[in-house]
């Protein structure tokens, strides 16, 4: 994993889940190229971004998927 200071200059669409409430509390995410995805704060989009490979974003989504991180509601 690594990172970007500033989100806004690459070179994305961002997009975000359709269960995001309205207010931007969420993060988005961005395909940067073939092999690396961006996630940042909808709150900050000039902040910075974490950069994924997509093993690695798929890696955490399964995760997530099959309840590893329980606990968290």
């Amino acid at each position: 994993m690594s990172h970007v200071g500033d989100a806004s200059t690459l070179p994305v669409t961002w997009w975000k889940s359709s269960a995001s409430a309205a207010q931007s509390d969420c993060v988005e995410c961005g395909i940067v190229d073939a092999e690396t995805i961006a996630v940042r704060d909808s709150k900050n989009p000039h902040g910075p971004a974490l950069l994924f490979t997509r093993e690695q974003m798929t890696t955490f989504v399964t995760a997530a998927v099959s309840g590893r991180f329980g606990g968290l509601e």
